[in-house]
Order: structure tokens, then C-alpha cells, then sequence
């Protein structure tokens, strides 16, 4: 990552406090939206507490069954599915699984843009996002998924988008 580069973190630590503010409503809707649930909320803090305990496997699989429950219930294209599968990514990112934390970044990503909007503030970093996590993904895998996280921004913001410039230039001195 060069020094001029904006850096944009991934989760950091999920406690219920961070998911007990209402969600963001989309661009396209009027009004607010349903916070994040309780239940999800205490899920998300023991997936969390998992992981900061050092128990990523633990983590890991609890964040699966999280993930398979939230979407049989409330469908792939919802927010609370986006919010596991972030945390999913974050996971994959803590155990050094680079090209798995870039997809589920990069999944997240396409989601927001399809519930929220491509000009959605959470849209928007969440793409700042993947490409923070990609400039930190070892050379031997950087150039193949920087294509994936190219054609992916490109898609969502068009590629004048400075992130889709950023990435593109990061591509070209990759070579």
C-alpha cells in the first residue's frame, strides 16, 4: 500500500453495542429501516468474542451456521445476511485466507449495491474496503484478485470511480 493511499479497515470488533444503531436506510427508500435484530446482534458479539479469543475454527463455523440461518430466513439479498457475510470475510482475513476474505468482501460488496445502491455511503465503503484488504494480499495472489476487485468496482460505480482507478493503477505496477 502506498503512503498517499487512504487505508479503510475491515470490521475490527462487532460488540452488540456497534449493532444496537438502526442500519442505514438505502438511498432509494424513504424512511428508516429495522435496526439489526437482537438475536443477530448477540450472535454476531459471540461470533466476535470467538474470534478475539483466538478461536477463529470456532468462529469461523458459527459464523457459517449464522449465515445459513439468516439467509433461509430473510433471503441472500438482505442486509442482515450482508452484515454476516462481512463479518465472514473479516474471519477468513484473520486467518490469512486471503483470496476467501477478498470474495466474501467483494460479495458484500455486489449485495450492498443491489439492496442499497451503488451511491449508498455503506456501497461506497464497502468497496474502499476490499480494495484496503486487497493492497494487503500477498503478491502471489494480488494480481488475480485485483482483476476480480477491479471488474467488481468497475461494475458497481463505473470505472471513473476513483476506487476503480486506484485499483487499476495498484494493477499496472503490479506487472
Amino acid at each position: 500500500m502506498h503512503e498517499h493511499e487512504e487505508l479503510f479497515h475491515p470490521w475490527g470488533t462487532v460488540t452488540p453495542a456497534f449493532w444496537g444503531a438502526p442500519a442505514l436506510a438505502p438511498a432509494a427508500q424513504s424512511g428508516p429501516q429495522a435496526p439489526v435484530p437482537a438475536v443477530l446482534r448477540e450472535r454476531l458479539a459471540a461470533v466476535a468474542a470467538a474470534a478475539t479469543g483466538g478461536r477463529l475454527q470456532d468462529a469461523a463455523r458459527m459464523a457459517y451456521q449464522l449465515d445459513t440461518e439468516i439467509a433461509a430466513e430473510c433471503g441472500a439479498e438482505h442486509l442482515n445476511t450482508v452484515h454476516i457475510r462481512e463479518v465472514r470475510g473479516h474471519i477468513a482475513h484473520l486467518m490469512d485466507d486471503h483470496a476467501t476474505a477478498v470474495g466474501w468482501y467483494l460479495h458484500t460488496a455486489r449485495l450492498r449495491a443491489t439492496i442499497q445502491g451503488a451511491g449508498h455511503p455503506d456501497t461506497e465503503e464497502a468497496t474502499r474496503r476490499v480494495f484496503s484488504l486487497w493492497c494487503t494480499v500477498p503478491a502471489h495472489d494480488a494480481h488475480r484478485l485485483g482483476n476480480e476487485l477491479l471488474a467488481t468496482v468497475t461494475d458497481i460505480h463505473g470505472p471513473e470511480a476513483a476506487v476503480a482507478q486506484r485499483t487499476l493503477k495498484r494493477l499496472q505496477s503490479l506487472d
